[in-house]
C-alpha cells in the first residue's frame, strides 16, 4: 500500500504517531506463511492446513484465496492431499495419525516452539515431571503438552497456582514456558517455582520468543512518549494481547487491540495528541499501514519511530519442500 505524504489542514487536529520498531511479522511467522505458499506452488491447490497457520485472519484469508483450506482436525483432511501443521505445533498423536494414514504432511512448527518440545522430551527422558507456564486451550500449549505422556506436565497460568503443584519427587522437576508470554509476568512465576522447588531445572536460555520480547520492549520504550496505544493483532493472538497488557503495565491507561482500521475505538483517541502504534508478531505490515491511513483521515499526522532492536533472524524452510514429490510422510 502506498502512503501519501502527510498534508496538514486546519480542520484536523495534530497527532503524533510513534511507531514501534520492531513490530509485526517474526521469522517463525514468515517461515510458516512461506511453507503454505511453497506447498501450493509445488503441489497445487488445495493444500490443507490444520488450524490457522498463524493467528491472523488477514493472513488466513490471503492463503485461502490462493487455495489453502483451513481445518481444525486432521479427520477433515483427505488422505491424498498435502496437509500442513501450523506454526503453533501439534501433539505427537497428530503426527502419528498422519503417518498412519500415509499422508503427505509438512510441519510448519516455529523452530522456537520446537525447541520447547525438545526440552520437554529431554526432561521426560531424565525422569522429570514438567511445569509448563502457559495459557490453557492455546494451541501451542496443547501441542507441547501432547509431546509427553499424559499427566507428566502441570500447566499453570498464575503465580498462585504454584502452590497446587504436587510432584512425585520435588527434586525431579523442570519447567518450560509458552513462547508468547509476557517476560515480566513469567519471571514472577519462575521465581515462585524456584522458591518452592529449589532443585527445579529450567531452560538454558529463555523459552520466550525473541520477537515477543523485542516487541514488548519496544512498547515499554514508547509508553513514556504517548497518551494512547494501538496494537494491531488478532483477538486470539497471545503475543498481541500481551502487547496490550505490556502497555497497561507500563502506565498507559488507553491501550486497544484492533484487527484493522475498522476496529479502532475513536472515542479513546479524543483529546489525544500522541499515540503509539505497534503490531503483534503475526500481523502483516499492510494492516499497520491501514490503521495509519485511517488516522491520517482524521488527524494531521506526524511520525517518529522508537527502535529498541534490529531483527535479522531467518528460519530455513523444510529441506524437501522444493524437491521432487516425496513419498507420503513427514517433510522436515
Amino acid at each position: 500500500m502506498m502512503n501519501l505524504p502527510d498534508i496538514k489542514t486546519k480542520s484536523k487536529p495534530d497527532l503524533e504517531v510513534v511507531l514501534a520498531e520492531p513490530r509485526g511479522f517474526c521469522a517463525g511467522v514468515v517461515r510458516a506463511i512461506q511453507i503454505v505458499e511453497k506447498a501450493l506452488e509445488r503441489w497445487g491447490p488445495p493444500v490443507y492446513v490444520r488450524h490457522e497457520i498463524v493467528h491472523n485472519q488477514h493472513v488466513v484469508n490471503s492463503l485461502m484465496a490462493k487455495g489453502a483450506i483451513f481445518v481444525e482436525e486432521l479427520e477433515e483432511c483427505p488422505d491424498d492431499r498435502p496437509v500442513i501443521f501450523s506454526a503453533h505445533g501439534v501433539p505427537k498423536s497428530v503426527i502419528a495419525e498422519a503417518k498412519g494414514r500415509e499422508m503427505l504432511f509438512v510441519d510448519a512448527t516455529c523452530p522456537l516452539v520446537s525447541k520447547v518440545h525438545s526440552e520437554s522430551n529431554w526432561h521426560i527422558r531424565s525422569n522429570r515431571q514438567i511445569v509448563m507456564i502457559g495459557h490453557r486451550d492455546h494451541p501451542e500449549t496443547i501441542g507441547t503438552i501432547g509431546q509427553v505422556p499424559e499427566g507428566e506436565i502441570f500447566l499453570i497460568e498464575e503465580k498462585e497456582e504454584v502452590d497446587r503443584i504436587k510432584p512425585r519427587d520435588a527434586k525431579k522437576l523442570a519447567y518450560v514456558t509458552q513462547t508468547t508470554l509476557s517476560h515480566d509476568d513469567t519471571i514472577e512465576i519462575v521465581e515462585r517455582l524456584k522458591e518452592k522447588f529449589p532443585d527445579i531445572v529450567g531452560p538454558k536460555t529463555d523459552d520466550i520468543c525473541y520477537a515477543t520480547t523485542n516487541r514488548q520492549e519496544a512498547v515499554k520504550a514508547m509508553i513514556p512518549l504517548v497518551e494512547a496505544l494501538i496494537v494491531v493483532g488478532a483477538p486470539n493472538s497471545s503475543n498481541s494481547k500481551r502487547l496490550v497488557e505490556t502497555g497497561w503495565n507500563a502506565g498507559c491507561t488507553s491501550a486497544q487491540l484492533v484487527q484493522g482500521a475498522g476496529d479502532i475505538d475513536w472515542k479513546k483517541l479524543e483529546s489525544v495528541s500522541r499515540i503509539g502504534l505497534t503490531a503483534g508478531a503475526s500481523s502483516p505490515e499492510v494492516l499497520v499501514m491501514e490503521v495509519l491511513d485511517a488516522l491520517r483521515e482524521r488527524f494531521n499526522v506526524s511520525l517518529q519511530t522508537v527502535t529498541t532492536a534490529k531483527e535479522t533472524t531467518v528460519f530455513s524452510l523444510p529441506r524437501n519442500l522444493g524437491d521432487d514429490l516425496p513419498r507420503p510422510g513427514h517433510i522436515n
